[in-house]
């Protein structure tokens, strides 16, 4: 068999043939030619038989390594003259536009870059810290599928740090997929009112760019069209009434949207999706109680430091997860602090009482009817209870209370979201830092993300199959 053969068969690189084989002190050399005649535009897919020039462009690709060798394709390709684009060089089906890597090389680092840092892929690929990024850009844009923000009707909203200094990333998380749909920079408001301008988008605009404004047939049939959001006359209505225009916007097809207190989310979703319940994690309830727990012991703390009794204050210090702790959880050194505490009194386990009273709403085996009733009690006894950081968490319940209750009726929560940034957050960690939130995003759609990634060897035994 001869060598060009060989590594024909060895690469396994659709469209191309190996023309030579050069083997140098570090690094394999396969110069293949592409099989086809006609030119195709890296950017749009556009076909033509016509080169711009006579001039070829020599390009350089990196390919799966051969044992200690690397591995790299060569291919002299033709220009071309694409009516949108201008002059290009052509495509080639092995890599992607713009890449010096082919897609088996983007795919081994993608999967590796899911499981385990990137110092690791650096080292282990011979390639870039940047690198890895860019590829793992590449990769998400390609693989990313297009209708994932079709059919959403449950959808948690929430933001996680990936870097310091108050960097964040909005993320959609659907709760029937149980994936993250979406995700852009920033929080608050204004991340959650892009997430509706592309639910709103009709799906070819985002594929074919602006688009003339949807149009509905008159009464009289077909023949003239109107606007979408223009009324239209029909013979049999009465004077004055007008057909209902159509409605494209996939944001009417949410039905519940949970998130936390925090982020101002909740008046984006009452703004582009008013028919959907908001539900507010009663996790996050349970969260404040316990900061505002905290803050009451903080300031006892502080005044016995204030006092000079430095020993009272050293021991209340170590009270601290005996007060935030759940009472089953109590270690026996905990239980007994608890039990001084209690006996001590004041406003310190007067708080503790009202932070068990919040996480005793949502315990498991009550009903909406029974948390309603329980939850006004608490209002009252938060608004009655003479302590600051309690009659504002009373405030925060009682502006979220239906929130709060639909939540409960719709057995709709954060807890699958929340997972899903723990697992952002180890993947940020992991990394070691990223140098835009762009490849952050790319990653965690990756991992997170409707996108099922597969080693070089699995898609070719696939195809083969």
């Amino acid at each position: 068999m001869r060598v060009t053969t060989a590594f024909s068969r060895l690469l396994r690189l659709p469209g191309v043939w190996a023309r030579k084989v050069r083997f140098e002190p570090d690094r394999v050399v396969v110069e293949v030619a592409l099989c086809r005649r006609r030119l195709i535009c890296p950017e749009c897919g556009y076909s033509t038989v016509a080169r711009k020039d006579r001039r070829r462009q020599d390009s350089v690709w990196r390919h799966l390594d051969l044992g200690v060798w690397r591995l790299e394709v060569h291919c002299r390709r033709r220009w071309l003259w694409c009516p949108v684009h201008g002059a290009r060089t052509e495509d080639v089906p092995f890599a992607r536009a713009g890449s010096q890597f082919t897609r088996d090389f983007e795919g081994l680092v993608a999967w590796l870059a899911t499981r385990t840092d990137k110092s690791t892929i650096r080292r282990m690929l011979r390639i870039d810290w940047d690198t890895v990024g860019r590829i793992i850009e590449r990769v998400c844009d390609e693989e990313l599928d297009g209708d994932r923000l079709e059919d959403l009707y449950d959808i948690g909203v929430d933001e996680v740090s990936w870097k310091r200094q108050h960097n964040y990333l909005t993320l959609v998380a659907c709760h029937q997929r149980r994936q993250i749909v979406w995700g852009c920079e920033g929080k608050g408001q204004a991340a959650a009112d892009r997430f509706f301008e592309e639910l709103n988008q009709p799906p070819g605009e985002r594929a074919l760019g602006p688009s003339p404004p949807p149009a509905i047939m008159t009464a009289a049939g077909p023949g003239a069209s109107v606007p979408i959001d223009a009324g239209v006359q029909g013979a049999w209505l009465l004077d004055g009434e007008e057909l209902e225009p159509q409605v494209f916007a996939r944001a009417d097809k949410l039905r519940a949207v949970s998130m936390d207190m925090t982020g101002g989310y909740a008046k984006s979703v009452r703004t582009n999706a008013p028919q959907a319940t908001i539900c507010i994690d009663p996790y996050h309830v349970v969260a404040l109680a316990n900061q505002a727990l905290d803050e009451v012991r903080r300031s006892y703390w502080n005044e016995l430091r204030s006092l000079g009794d430095q020993n009272a204050a050293k021991r209340f210090k170590d009270a601290r997860w005996s007060l935030l702790k759940k009472p089953e959880k109590l270690t026996d050194t905990q239980a007994s602090t608890l039990s001084r505490l209690k006996s001590a009194g004041g406003e310190v386990w007067r708080a503790y009482t009202l932070k068990e009273a919040v996480r005793g709403i949502f315990q498991a085996g009550l009903d909406l009817e029974d948390v309603t009733v329980l939850i006004d009690r608490l209002l009252s006894r938060l608004s009655r209870s003479r302590l600051a950081p309690f009659i504002k968490l009373g405030k925060t319940i009682r502006k979220h209370r239906d929130g709060i209750l639909a939540a409960i009726r719709l057995g709709i929560n954060q807890g699958r979201t929340e997972a899903l940034n723990n697992k952002v957050r180890l993947i940020t960690r992991r990394a070691y830092g990223f140098h835009s939130a762009k490849a952050v995003l790319a990653l965690v759609l990756l991992t997170c993300g409707p996108i099922t990634l597969h080693l070089p060897h699995e898609l070719h035994a696939h195809e083969t199959g």
